[in-house]
């Protein structure tokens, strides 16, 4: 099935002439309409031609919360039913520019926040993928698109990643404009990648980091490029911290014994593993998160929920009246603990090349009015450093993951450093049944 090729695969075949693009693209497309079960997609193009680039021929999901010229952006919300935006995103403009073509838009919780959309986790119906970006990440994992694009404010990039056995990752802060991407909390939200191994998330991070003066919040990345042939140089034998926090008390069993397993075949392949305590200074980063969060949500939605409140969520009303009750004194603490232990963060990981910790407490629990909870990954989205999600295991037919994570701006290194693990890991893509 050639819409199970991944991003860097799908650009040799064409390269190479073993495939055409626009067979790839119906491929893709077929796919989409195959799993409509999934309800991955709010909107799909009902025709797609090639466009004009190097990346001619792939396709991509977008999140719903990610404007679109051509297509509506509802936000995962009633209130923009209707909505189709004047101009697209700073990262559609670049995905276009590149040749891309998008090939739907992908559920969104409504805003990104936490009241759920319809889609199911493609490994099992009735289980959530995740959130906020459950479209993405479901469209990843059956097959539908090589690359679909989220936002982490909390943990809706790593977490769903890690439900649905794709790899997620979240790149520091600031290093892809989020011009055109509706704001949940902008000081720490995130745009990130879904994609099916660490190499095309490496090559389409190439491509994607940026610059735009209307995002104060940026601070691009050096420039590099990965290799069509050669792909991602790994890292030869990485020292990873085993980072211990309180939090791990709330993993499953079996979360907890695949770190173990996975720890002990990192050992076996040469990585110098070692416990980690962070200072109890970090403790304050779920606290921190949640202030931020909540204050930045209120000045964003206060006039929505007041002016539309049947057609606004509860969970939005509570984050709001919440933000709305928090001291302006106990805000500014937070940005400034935020960004001490961002800077205290790089003293602590001197000598070690990655965090190995966990992305969520197990597998993708069951029904669709939860997607689950992100406070595995909250306190590195916090300090906005990079974090990648990384397929490891199943249990009971559900994915399990890893989480990885560098210093604030060494997004390079530490996807050199996954793609050790995902070597070490040598576990194959697979595909769930349709």
């Amino acid at each position: 099935m050639i819409n199970h090729l991944g991003l860097v695969d799908a650009l040799r075949a064409f390269r190479d002439g073993r495939v055409l693009p626009g067979a790839y693209l119906a491929a893709c497309h077929d796919a989409a309409l195959s799993r409509s079960d999934l309800a991955a997609f709010t909107y799909l193009a009902t025709e797609l031609s090639p466009g004009d680039g190097s990346w001619t021929g792939i396709p991509v999901g977008v999140k719903d919360i990610i404007a679109t010229a051509d297509m509506p952006t509802t936000n995962g919300s009633p209130v923009y039913a209707d909505h189709v935006p004047a101009a697209d995103a700073w990262i559609v403009a670049r995905l276009k520019s590149l040749g891309a073509s998008v090939l739907g838009k992908t559920v969104s919780t409504e805003f990104a926040w936490r009241h759920p959309g319809p889609t199911h986790n493609p490994w099992r119906r009735g289980h959530t993928p995740g959130g906020s970006s459950s479209g993405s990440a479901a469209a990843v994992a059956a097959g539908i698109v090589p690359l679909a694009l989220g936002t982490q404010t909390f943990g809706s990039v790593i977490r769903p990643a890690a439900y649905c056995g794709v790899v997620g990752f979240k790149p520091s802060f600031g290093a892809i404009p989020r011009v055109g991407v509706h704001p949940l909390s902008p000081s720490l939200d995130h745009l990130g990648l879904f994609t099916r191994s660490v190499t095309d998330t490496a090559f389409a991070l190439s491509r994607l980091i940026g610059q735009d003066d209307a995002d104060r919040h940026g601070r691009p990345l050096p420039g590099f490029s990965i290799d069509l042939d050669s792909g991602l140089a790994p890292r030869e034998a990485p020292r990873l911290a085993l980072v211990q926090t309180t939090i791990l008390d709330r993993a499953e069993p079996e979360q907890r014994a695949l770190l173990d397993s996975a720890t002990t075949a990192f050992r076996t392949a040469g990585a110098h593993v070692s416990n980690l305590v962070l200072p109890a200074a970090f403790e304050v980063l779920w606290d921190c998160a949640r202030t931020i969060l909540a204050v930045e949500a209120s000045v964003c939605f206060q006039p929505l929920v007041e002016r539309f409140p049947d057609r606004t969520s509860q969970p939005l009303k509570d984050l709001v009246a919440d933000g709305l009750q928090i001291p302006a004194v106990a805000y500014v603490d937070a940005l400034h603990r935020q960004a001490d232990l961002r800077a205290l963060l790089d003293t602590v990981l001197a000598g070690y090349d990655a965090v190995l910790t966990l992305p969520a407490s197990g597998h993708a629990p069951e029904g669709l009015a939860s997607t689950g909870d992100p406070a595995f990954c909250v306190p590195w989205t916090c300090l906005g450093v990079p974090a990648v999600a990384l397929p490891a295991g199943m249990h009971h037919g559900l994915p399990l993951g890893l989480q990885l994570v560098g210093p604030y701006r060494g997004d390079v290194a530490l996807l050199r450093t996954a793609r050790w693990c995902e070597m070490a890991l040598a576990r194959p893509i697979t595909f769930p049944a349709a």
